[in-house]
């Protein structure tokens, strides 16, 4: 095997947190669709297909490194909430939260001289920059919209949750 044991067993629980932050997504989508939102639902059914690329993107590398994968068992998400916002907030903590263990996988790594697997965090601490930064700015769309949330689906239709433009490279 390639990479230690330890890091391999990191890896498994991050395997199960990509797939339980998947599953909020799907459940805030599904919240957001009953409420007649498509913009909002659609964008939480591409975060959850997002969430579950990350979690095979990790199955794929311990295969290629020869470990085994365990899936752990994940908690069902929480599919109701009070007002949108509720549901924004709890998909930034969650990001912010992922961004920490991501973080604490780095550690790891490093403590264990696994070179081979920093270099794969690399692209998932490039991808928590973005997936924090837009759920801060969608968070702060839903704010703005107050309780007329057809504004917020009408601004994600024509502006999406972009603070910045784009850069010609992206």
């Amino acid at each position: 095997m390639l990479i230690p044991e330890k890091v391999v067993s990191a890896i498994n629980e991050q395997i199960g947190y990509e797939f339980s932050a998947s599953l909020q997504y799907y459940a805030i989508g599904a919240h957001f669709a009953t409420e007649a939102l498509p913009q909002l639902s659609a964008h939480f059914f591409k975060q959850a297909e997002e969430e579950k690329d990350h979690a095979l993107r990790f199955i794929k590398y311990v295969v290629d490194a020869g470990g085994r994968v365990v899936i752990p068992a994940i908690e069902a998400p929480q599919s109701t909430f009070q007002a949108a916002e509720g549901a924004v907030q709890l998909s930034l903590d969650q990001e912010v939260k992922v961004t920490r263990q991501i973080n604490a996988l780095v550690e790891l790594a490093r403590t264990e001289n696994d070179y081979i697997t920093i270099n794969f965090l690399q692209w998932f601490l490039a991808e928590q920059l973005e997936e924090v930064s837009s759920m801060d700015n969608l968070l702060k769309i839903v704010q703005r919209a107050g309780d007329d949330l057809l504004k917020a689906d009408e601004y994600l239709a024509r502006v999406g949750v972009r603070s910045m433009p784009q850069t010609p490279a992206e």
